[in-house]
């Protein structure tokens, strides 16, 4: 278990999974009540936490030594592509917690209702 820590496969899967939960909820706080607001938030929020992953991988490759250059060495789109590839497999960690966070959103609405 300790080696998980050491390896650095928990602190980032855990920080993307609190990402997932605080993307929304923060949206929600000027997004607009109802249902089809609620599913262009989801939408919003999972092209947020896409760039959100992107950008996170792009910093945990230079945090763990690699030169920025090198990540972009093959071209522009090579490096973009591998990055989002990244951000889109890192859905499997965010976006459970992301359509949980959604699913409590119209316990708070004032406005409309479910």
């Amino acid at each position: 278990m300790a080696d998980a820590f050491a390896t650095g496969l928990i602190w980032p899967a855990a920080f993307l999974a609190f990402l997932g939960w605080l993307v929304p909820r923060l949206l929600s706080l000027v997004w607009a009540e109802g249902v089809r607001p609620l599913i262009w938030l989801g939408v919003a929020s999972s092209a947020i936490m896409l760039l959100l992953g992107v950008g996170f991988f792009c910093l945990l490759y230079v945090w763990q030594g690699v030169p920025f250059d090198m990540l972009f060495e093959n071209g522009v789109v090579d490096g973009i592509m591998h990055f989002l590839g990244l951000g889109g497999i890192s859905a499997l960690i965010w976006a459970p917690i992301m359509l949980l966070s959604l699913a409590g959103i119209p316990r708070t609405w004032v406005k409309e209702t479910w």
